[in-house]
């Protein structure tokens, strides 16, 4: 999600970033990307020993002019500082450096914190091998944009061993924000990841369908924006009631039963289709909602659609 230019991302129960008395002496951050440039910013403001490496040279400027050491290989970036922090762009990328022989070597009995994007297998995958390498190994997911990085909105979050959490937070700290640590399970902040970017994505390729369908309609995107917007704010609250309706099993439809919801569908479906535009992805969620109807849950609510998104499912 670290790639989104949505606003900060507030996480119950995430724990602030402490005030930085003891910061410990030196960081390595390997990826120079926007990300990887916004974290080496912030640990040199904190005031942390920084060496920085990039695949590819000549982004390494800013970090360089702001007191960063620029190491020339991997491997001597890695042998620089006992926390190695890695922010690339994805675990192809992050493999194709951990695992090179020589860098691998070079980890034995430093910590890395893998903050690249990819998926919870891919996490645990890395962690595994790591293990078996003997590298103390915590992994980690950017929840907001590289702006937010070194200010209170940054938000953070890691999964992998807690003590070697806890014995990292304190340079941790300095990317600001809040941090919090979801368990022991290598992949669990990769899938919470994936799983608040589902909810970004989705979100945004229904605004854009609905700014073609508006569009259509001769209503501009700025005419339907602040109404979109009071949409958007109804959501909050009602994730957290859906929540409940998922975890206990109880699917309430008593205020807005799934029968209506396919009202909705349909009629969005059909507009978009009179209008030459593709909808496919409402007539999808259509054809989920009719399912959960045939399978006798009609008078459930629209979570009831969980049960059925399993590939296979009836």
């Amino acid at each position: 999600m670290s790639t989104s230019n949505s606003g900060p991302l507030t996480v119950p129960s995430a724990v602030p970033s402490a005030a930085p008395s003891a910061v410990p002496s030196a960081v390595t951050v390997l990826g120079l990307g926007p990300m990887g440039r916004a974290l080496a910013g912030a640990f040199l403001d904190a005031g942390v020993r920084t060496t920085v490496w990039n695949r590819t040279p000549g982004r390494e400027g800013e970090p360089a002019r702001r007191g960063a050491v620029v190491a020339g290989t991997a491997r001597d970036a890695v042998e620089a500082s006992g926390l190695v922090v890695v922010c690339v762009r994805d675990y192809d990328a992050a493999d194709a450096v951990l695992r090179e022989e020589r860098v691998a070597a070079a980890l034995k009995g430093r910590t890395v914190v893998n903050l690249s994007a990819d998926t919870p297998a891919r996490a645990r995958d890395t962690a595994d091998w790591a293990q078996r390498h003997g590298i103390p190994y915590v992994d980690g997911a950017i929840m907001t944009p590289t702006t937010t990085i070194g200010t209170p909105d940054a938000v953070f979050l890691y999964s992998g061993p807690e003590d070697l959490y806890r014995e990292h937070r304190p340079v941790l700290d300095a990317l600001g924000g809040t941090h919090t640590h979801l368990g022991e399970d290598a992949g669990r902040a990769a899938a919470y990841d994936i799983a608040l970017l589902d909810v970004f994505w989705t979100a945004m390729a229904g605004y854009a369908h609905a700014v073609a369908i508006a569009r259509a309609e001769g209503i501009s995107a700025r005419e339907l924006a602040p109404f979109a917007q009071g949409i958007g704010a109804i959501l909050p609250p009602l994730f957290a009631e859906f929540a409940e309706d998922v975890d206990s099993g109880s699917f309430s439809g008593e205020l807005n039963p799934i029968t209506s919801a396919l009202s909705s569908h349909t009629h969005i479906a059909h507009t978009a289709e009179a209008h030459g535009i593709d909808a496919t992805v409402m007539r999808a969620i259509e054809d989920q909602t009719r399912r959960v109807i045939a399978r006798g849950h009609g008078s459930d609510g629209f979570m009831r659609v969980t049960e059925v998104l399993t590939l296979g499912a009836g």
